[in-house]
C-alpha cells in the first residue's frame, strides 16, 4: 500500500452529498463531486435514498481515483441519523429522515423514559432530531422489523460498514443530541439500558481508527487498491472543529455552516446552557464535551433567497444599515435560539433585491452571534463551510460579537477535518483564511443593537 497522501472524504450533508479528494500535504481539496440529497417520501415513512447515495459514492470514488490515486477513505455525515442493520448487514428498516414528524406521535411515551439534560447534554427536540426518539418510534411502530436488527449504527459508521463489512460506532455522532450518550462518563446513557439497546450498540471506536480495508468487490468496482484503508469517521460539525482542536490555542469558537449553522466554543466562558434555546453538549473527536448551539441557518438561507438575486452593492449595505431593515427570527421554527417565534420584516418598505440579500445575510450573522453568546464563546470565531464565502455574514458576525472572524479557505470545511483522521494529526491549518476585525463604522453595531432590541420587545421565546 502506498503512502497516505490523498484522502477521499465521503461527506453526506442533509442537502448535498459530496466526495472530496483532499491532499494531506497542503490540507486542501483538489477535486470534488457533488449531488443533491433529498429524502424519499414513500412508505413506510420519509427516509434517506441510501441506494442512490451509494451509487454516487462508488461512482465518485472511481472517477476521483482515475484522476489521482486514492490512498484512504474517511467519512463524515450530518447528525440525528442512524441505521438499524440485521445480521447480514442489510437495513432492517429504512434510514429515517429526521425532519419526519412521526416520532412526535409518541412524544409523551418517549419523554417518560428519556434521560435529563444534565445527564446527556441533549435538549428535547421535535420530529426525529433526537435519534433516541427515532429508534423508540421505530421499535414501537415496527416491532417485527426492529426485532431483526442486530446492530444500531450512527450514520457515518453505517457507510463504513458498507465499505468494510465492519460494524462500529463513534462518539461525535453518539454525542450529537441523540439522548444515547453521557459525555461526562463517556458511556451510553440510561436510556440505552432502560430500553435494552446496549446489546445492539456496535463497538465504540475512535474516529481515527482504521476499521479495515475496502471490501474486495468494491475495490474491483472502483479501481481502488484492495488494501485501501477506511477510517471510522465522524459527525460533520466535529469534522470542522477537529483541525482547530489540533492547532489553535483556546479560547476560540468554530461555526460550521451547512443546512445547520452549528456553533462550538472551546475554552470559552463558563455558562449555564439553556436546552430550551437549542444549546447542547457535543462531543469532539478527542472525546471531550463541547458547549454548542445551532439553528437551521443554511435551510433558512435557501428558503429566503430562492427566486431572488444574490447580487448586492455597497449602497445596498448603507441603505440597510441606515434604515435598520431587519429580518426577525425564525424562518425555520421548532429549533434554534428562538424556536417559537415567527419570522417577520421590520423597516422593509420598498426593499430592493440587493437590500433583501444584505438583510438576510445580516440576520444569519446576528442569529449566529446569539448562539455564540449562549455557549460562552470567546476569542476569534472561525467560520467553516458556505457562509465563509459571504462577506456580509462575516462582517456582521464580527460586529455582533466584537471579536475577529476568520473565514476558512476550504470549500467544504468538513472535508479537511475528516481527512485529518488519516494523518498523524501532528499539524493542522491554524487560522487559515482571511481575518476580519470588527468594523470601525458604528452603524454596524447600531444595527445589531436595533435587532436585539426588536427581539427583546417581543419575547416569544423561552426566557
Amino acid at each position: 500500500m502506498s503512502a497516505i497522501n490523498h484522502i477521499a472524504v465521503i461527506d453526506i450533508g442533509k442537502t448535498n452529498a459530496k466526495v472530496a479528494l483532499v491532499d494531506l500535504a497542503t490540507l486542501s481539496e483538489v477535486a470534488l463531486r457533488r449531488m443533491k440529497n433529498a429524502p424519499v417520501r414513500q412508505a413506510p415513512y420519509p427516509h434517506h435514498d441510501i441506494e442512490s447515495l451509494w451509487t454516487f459514492i462508488l461512482n465518485s470514488l472511481a472517477s476521483l481515483n482515475r484522476e489521482q490515486r486514492i490512498n484512504a477513505i474517511s467519512i463524515t455525515t450530518h447528525g440525528a441519523t442512524g441505521a438499524l442493520v440485521d445480521a447480514s448487514g442489510e437495513l432492517a428498516l429504512p434510514v429515517l429522515d429526521y425532519e419526519f414528524d412521526g416520532p412526535d406521535g409518541l412524544a409523551a411515551d418517549y419523554d417518560a423514559v428519556r434521560p435529563p439534560f444534565a445527564q446527556t447534554g441533549t435538549p428535547r427536540l421535535p420530529m426525529g432530531l433526537n435519534l433516541g426518539a427515532q429508534f423508540f418510534w421505530q421499535q414501537k411502530r415496527f416491532p417485527a422489523e426492529f426485532a431483526r436488527a442486530t446492530a444500531m449504527l450512527m450514520y457515518p459508521q453505517y457507510w463504513a460498514l458498507r465499505l468494510t463489512g465492519i460494524a462500529a460506532n463513534e462518539v461525535t455522532s453518539l454525542g450529537c443530541h441523540t439522548d444515547l450518550w453521557n459525555p461526562w462518563n463517556a458511556d451510553f446513557s440510561s436510556l440505552v439500558d432502560r430500553l435494552g439497546w446496549r446489546g445492539l450498540m456496535a463497538p465504540v471506536r475512535q474516529a481515527r481508527d482504521r476499521l479495515g480495508p475496502i471490501l474486495p468487490a468494491l475495490a474491483a468496482r472502483t479501481g481502488l487498491e484492495p488494501q485501501t484503508p477506511v477510517f471510522c469517521g465522524l459527525h460533520d460539525s466535529n469534522a470542522s472543529l477537529l483541525p482547530h482542536l489540533l492547532s489553535d490555542a483556546p479560547p476560540f469558537s468554530v461555526v460550521s455552516t451547512g443546512t445547520w449553522v452549528v456553533s462550538m466554543a472551546v475554552g470559552g466562558r463558563q455558562v449555564a446552557l439553556d436546552p430550551a434555546r437549542d444549546t447542547l453538549v457535543n462531543v469532539n473527536a478527542l472525546g471531550a464535551p463541547v458547549p454548542s448551539a445551532r439553528f437551521m441557518g443554511g435551510r433558512e438561507f435557501s428558503v429566503l433567497t430562492e427566486g431572488h438575486s444574490e447580487d448586492w452593492t455597497e449602497d445596498d449595505v448603507a441603505n440597510v444599515l441606515a434604515h435598520k431593515t431587519l429580518l426577525m427570527p425564525s424562518t425555520q421554527q421548532g429549533s434554534g435560539p428562538f424556536p417559537h417565534r415567527a419570522a417577520g420584516w421590520l423597516n422593509a418598505e420598498g426593499m430592493t433585491n440587493g437590500q433583501r440579500f444584505v438583510a438576510i445575510s445580516f440576520y444569519l450573522a446576528v442569529m449566529t452571534s446569539v448562539c455564540l453568546d449562549l455557549i460562552g464563546a470567546d476569542g476569534p470565531t472561525i467560520v467553516e463551510g458556505p457562509f465563509a464565502r459571504n462577506r456580509l455574514f462575516i462582517g456582521m458576525l464580527a460586529a455582533a460579537t466584537t471579536r475577529p472572524v476568520i473565514a476558512s479557505e476550504a470549500a467544504t470545511g468538513t472535508s479537511i477535518g475528516a481527512a485529518l483522521l488519516a494523518s498523524d494529526q501532528g499539524r493542522a491549518a491554524q487560522g487559515k483564511g482571511e481575518r476580519t476585525e470588527p468594523p470601525a463604522d458604528p452603524a454596524w453595531v447600531d444595527y445589531v443593537r436595533s435587532w436585539r432590541a426588536a427581539v427583546d420587545a417581543d419575547k416569544i421565546y423561552p426566557a
